[in-house]
């Protein structure tokens, strides 16, 4: 007996319907893209602007750039202002991406990232805007530190290996060094922050005390390399992301000075 295609496989002319599933993700991934670009305007350009203007205003007389630890301390700052502007928006962004894998009765159902702040703000008070903005700042300043103070490391010797010259390919190669050092420096810190922010009230009281607690919870559940848990994923993420940010910043400071020092 020939099968008959049940009305649920597809549609009345044959063709397959699409998953809601898929419906479900591709939504899902909209809905945190405005959350996403927020939060690379706020956090990113004010880290990079700050950087720019304390490496500029500690620049010796005669042109000689500050030493390496000072580079990381600049880095430092410039990474800890710019993830307190950029915490709401990051807030907001792990709310949204997480609110598909949760049960639909606890979803929150944001519609975009303005509506989030507005309803965060009206509903649990404008300090929560902040929750998490320690553990945040922390993975801002050891994100920065790191990615600075290898990317300074990686790029002088690569040059002193006679190899490079300073151009795009040493710049790559020691970007990519970088992203492989922050990643390994920044993902405990990253997880610390990702489950305070998106921690639930159980029976009235946080389901984590602070940053340490959460640390300890998830060494003593789940063991201690769980805090390094999705390194590759995390890395072809970073990585790239690295890659793209110091090739910029070489490329528009070297655009700078031309255009505007040479003279």
């Amino acid at each position: 007996m020939a099968a008959t295609a049940s009305p649920g496989a597809g549609g009345m002319d044959g063709k397959p319907r699409t998953s809601p599933k898929s419906v479900k993700f591709l939504f899902g991934g909209l809905a945190g893209l405005s959350a996403g670009l927020l939060r690379q305007a706020t956090y990113t350009t004010t880290r990079l602007g700050i950087y720019t203007v304390l490496f500029e205003r500690l620049t010796g007389a005669d042109g000689t750039p500050p030493g390496f630890l000072l580079k990381a301390l600049i880095g430092m700052t410039a990474g800890a202002t710019g993830a307190f502007v950029g915490t709401p928006a990051e807030v907001a962004l792990i709310r949204m991406t997480a609110d598909g894998r949760l049960p639909a009765d606890q979803r929150r159902g944001y519609k975009n990232v303005f509506n989030a702040l507005i309803r965060i703000a009206r509903e649990e008070g404008v300090p929560t805007l902040w929750r998490g903005c320690i553990p945040t700042m922390a993975r801002a300043v050891v994100v920065n530190a790191a990615q600075l103070a290898s990317y300074s490391q990686s790029k002088q010797f690569l040059l002193d290996s006679g190899y490079f010259s300073d151009n795009i390919l040493c710049h790559f190669c020691a970007s990519m060094i970088s992203g492989l050092v922050t990643t390994a420096a920044s993902m405990p810190v990253d997880i610390v922050k990702t489950r305070i922010q998106n921690m639930r009230m159980i029976d009235g009281k946080p389901e984590y005390k602070n940053g340490l607690d959460v640390l300890m919870k998830v060494v003593r559940y789940e063991g201690f390399f769980s805090l390094w848990k999705g390194f590759t994923p995390y890395y072809a993420r970073l990585g790239p992301h690295t890659v793209l940010t110091f090739i910029f910043l070489e490329q528009m400071n070297k655009a700078y000075k031309r255009l505007f020092l040479s003279g």
